[in-house]
């Protein structure tokens, strides 16, 4: 049970990381889009199904992603039902 609740916790910092990640305008070339390119391969195939199935919230001429907030939401929800703490 313990590595179960350790890799979702991993997810979850990987999942923030490419959250964090996404507000800054990075170099192609540069080590951040490096790291941004592996978060993205890392998380890319759990948001990505469920990106399509979620229409983008609009806030004014904005698009606000809500997949990456409903994932964080069940692997909260998942870490309670294994009893993680």
């Amino acid at each position: 049970m313990g590595l179960i609740c350790g890799l979702l916790l991993a997810y979850m910092l990987v999942l923030l990381g490419r959250v964090v990640l996404s507000w800054f305008p990075l170099a192609p070339d540069g080590f951040g889009a490096q790291i941004y390119g592996l978060t993205m391969t890392l998380t890319e195939p759990v948001l990505g199904p469920l990106r399509r199935a979620l229409p983008f919230v609009r806030i004014g001429n904005m698009g606000l992603d809500l997949s990456p907030i409903i994932v964080f939401f069940g692997i909260q929800i998942l870490l309670g039902l294994l009893g993680c703490s």
